[in-house]
């Protein structure tokens, strides 16, 4: 019988292997920050690995990369005599330690869009959601605005003040009374 795919804990278990593979063989911050990047991104991936479907690409990207591309590519350089490895040029003019960088970046990079992914189904129903509601209820309203009253957005214009060159006292005949505008300071 054919063991079946890592589960959760043995990929949670995988990943703090090989962080402190990393830190016990003493790669240098460069190495370590990326692959402390990766390992942070498939953290917060694996809980929602199930959303991409049973035996999806992304789904098996992520557990090779904690069961094979990450320990082959630290336990490779860490085999290799650190002087040697750090300073000696090996293909199109980088040193090992630089090809790791690459290598990790890689990965980092792909995680990041299997994270994308694995949430993008949510963010959909998010969407699916707010067109039904809005095919149900009329229009999105701005800003949560319930319409019980006059439309705020809508602002009366400012009464305009009374002309000081034609004094008219309130209540004369013929005079218009004094406009009160409510915003401004009592005289």
């Amino acid at each position: 019988m054919r063991p079946g795919p890592p589960t959760t804990e043995a990929l949670l278990e995988a990943l703090g292997a090989i962080e402190a593979q990393a830190r016990e063989g003493h790669v240098p911050g460069v190495v370590l920050s990326r692959l402390l990047r990766v390992t942070r991104i498939v953290r917060q991936t694996l809980p929602r690995l199930a959303n991409l479907g049973i035996g999806s690409s992304q789904g098996y990207s992520v557990m090779a990369t904690v069961t094979d591309y990450l320990p082959v590519a630290i336990g490779n350089y860490l085999r290799l005599p650190r002087d040697w490895a750090d300073t000696r040029p090996i293909a199109a003019g980088k040193s090992s330690v630089m090809l790791l960088v690459d290598q990790l970046d890689l990965l980092g990079t792909t995680m990041d869009k299997v994270y994308d992914a694995v949430n993008r189904a949510d963010a959909e129903a998010i969407i699916v959601h707010g067109a039904f509601l809005e095919e149900k209820f009329g229009q999105a309203s701005a800003g949560g605005v319930l319409g019980l009253g006059p439309d705020p957005g809508v602002v009366a214009p400012p009464p305009t003040p009374a002309s000081p060159t034609s004094p008219a006292s309130p209540g004369s005949a013929g005079a218009p009374a004094p406009s009160v505008n409510p915003l401004a300071p009592p005289e």
